[in-house]
């Protein structure tokens, strides 16, 4: 019996020895086991660059390694080329470290080893083939040891926001814009018909008496066209008259004739033999014929003349058949131009609009884009002053000097920006989801971190509309791939925040 009470004393002490040992058992990085560092994650911006960068905090004598996600902004694409130096800096004295090239597409992994804890600067310094940039996170904490990085900062817990992944924003048509305070205008939902503008078609006529003959198959309405491509011979070959090659042979004979009577005129003239009222007869003569011979000749190949398009556009109209005999100064096609259009709109006298009190003009393209009439180049060119019985409207015209993928005739829906202007928060059209008369957008939390959030929609100024309630300047909302996130926080299949990389 004795023996068997020493056995179970034997297993207690070395239990409780067991128990001494996990009291004092420490992780590598020096914490207690269970106990878990603390991460943190920036999110700054430049005008070039979006930097979201997530890391454990900072204790002395730890290494600290950072994933700092760099975006090229206006392409809303990971750096793929690249240095990045890392800096801890305290009364201009601090350390770094570097890394060559991105871990993963968009990701560098740099790390720090704080000797001291205090206050600091963390400066992020990015070196690519195209620019460089500098961001300053202000206010870094490096912490004596990780209880006391624990006492500060806590566990991390789920805040309940959607979480996006770079990784995923990268890989489709993303993009973000910032919050702004700017002028919106009273404004007025209407439509325009889209027309040609004047020099933007032209009607090409027969220079000659002929027999058509098409130069490229399928010469059809809505063909493309290059600047001096072959579209028709006009020939008038075994034609008994108003043969070409006949007036041609005719004109060069003229011509010849009379080039040599005025080269012997000219000797004679410069050496004042003959009067100077007799040479310029001749030389009338002269300059007729060779007008005449040139502009016979002029476009002639072997199968009659050609007809070629006079700028890059499409076919708008064909009044002649493959084979028919035309006479010269006949239509024969019209060419035009997406390049420069004329957008024709009629409002309501009642508006009184000026050009003075209109102060911009917005079309919707076939895309569902709201373009600016002024961009590139294009204006308001006039509006209607009188209106008539059966025309009671007033007609504004507008000049778009831009390509536009319309076809002559059809609608537009436009918006006519008129009055003083109010100063307030807007965002882009783009970032707005709509749900059965309600809208929403995509706030941008941090890098990876976005909300939905309800908002209130004043007017709209073509790109863009005034928010009366739910966002405020400087705040980021997601312009392209709303939906993306939207259907993310649905899903419940996106990865958890704080991933690693």
């Amino acid at each position: 019996m004795m023996k068997y009470i020493l056995i179970v004393l034997a297993f207690l002490a070395m239990s409780c020895n067991h128990k001494t040992e996990d009291a004092h058992a420490h992780n590598a990085d020096g914490s207690h086991l269970g106990e878990e560092i603390p991460r943190l994650s920036n999110t700054l911006w430049t005008d070039k660059t979006e930097l979201f960068v997530e890391y454990p905090a900072l204790i002395v004598g730890n290494v600290s390694r950072f994933a700092a996600h760099f975006t090229i902004l206006n392409k809303h694409q990971p750096v793929r080329e690249g240095a990045v130096t890392v800096s801890l800096i305290k009364n201009n004295k601090g350390i770094r470290n570097t890394v060559d090239a991105p871990s993963s597409p968009g990701i560098f992994s740099p790390s720090l080893q704080p000797k001291e804890a205090g206050s600091y600067q963390l400066i992020f310094e990015l070196t690519t083939p195209e620019y460089s940039d500098k961001i300053i996170i202000d206010n870094v904490t490096v912490y004596a040891n990780v209880e006391e990085a624990i006492k500060a900062l806590g566990t991390a817990e789920d805040d309940g926001n959607i979480a996006f992944l770079k990784e995923q924003a990268w890989k489709i048509d993303f993009q973000t814009e910032p919050v702004i305070k700017g002028k919106i205008y009273d404004n007025i939902n209407t439509s325009g018909v889209w027309m040609p503008s004047p020099g933007s078609a032209k009607s090409i006529v027969a220079n000659s008496n002929g027999v058509v003959e098409f130069a490229i198959n399928n010469l059809i309405e809505g063909s493309s066209v290059k600047k001096g491509q072959l579209l028709m011979n006009i020939s008038s070959n075994g034609l008994a008259t108003n043969n070409l090659q006949t007036e041609i042979a005719n004109a060069k004979a003229s011509y010849q004739q009379v080039k040599l009577e005025y080269e012997r005129k000219k000797q004679l003239y410069e050496s004042k033999i003959v009067a100077k009222a007799e040479f310029e007869i001749v030389e009338s003569k002269f300059l007729i014929a060779k007008s005449t011979y040139e502009s016979l000749t002029a476009g002639v190949s072997n199968v009659g003349k050609q007809i070629r398009a006079p700028f890059d556009g499409y076919i708008k109209s064909i009044s002649v058949s493959n084979g028919d005999y035309v006479e010269q100064g006949v239509a024969l096609l019209a060419i035009g131009t997406s390049k420069s259009r004329m957008l024709e709109v009629q409002v309501s006298p009642s508006y009184r609009l000026t050009m003075d009190n209109v102060q911009g003009i917005w079309y919707k393209t076939n895309m569902g884009d709201w373009v600016n009439v002024n961009d590139n180049g294009g204006s308001i060119v006039s509006i209607g002053k009188d209106v008539e019985h059966e025309k009671p409207f007033v007609s504004l015209y507008a000049a778009v000097n831009k390509m536009v993928e319309m076809p002559d005739g059809s609608i537009a829906e436009v918006q006519i920006a008129i009055g003083n202007a109010n100063q307030n928060t807007m965002i882009p059209i783009n970032a707005l989801l709509e749900d059965y008369g309600t809208f929403s957008v995509i706030v941008q939390l941090s890098g990876e971190s976005f909300e939905r959030r309800a908002v209130k929609i004043g007017r709209r100024n073509g790109e863009y509309a005034e928010v009366l309630q739910g966002l405020t300047v400087d705040e980021v909302v997601v312009t392209k791939g709303a939906y993306q996130v939207k259907m993310a926080s649905m899903s419940g299949s996106t990865p958890a925040h704080g991933h690693a990389h």
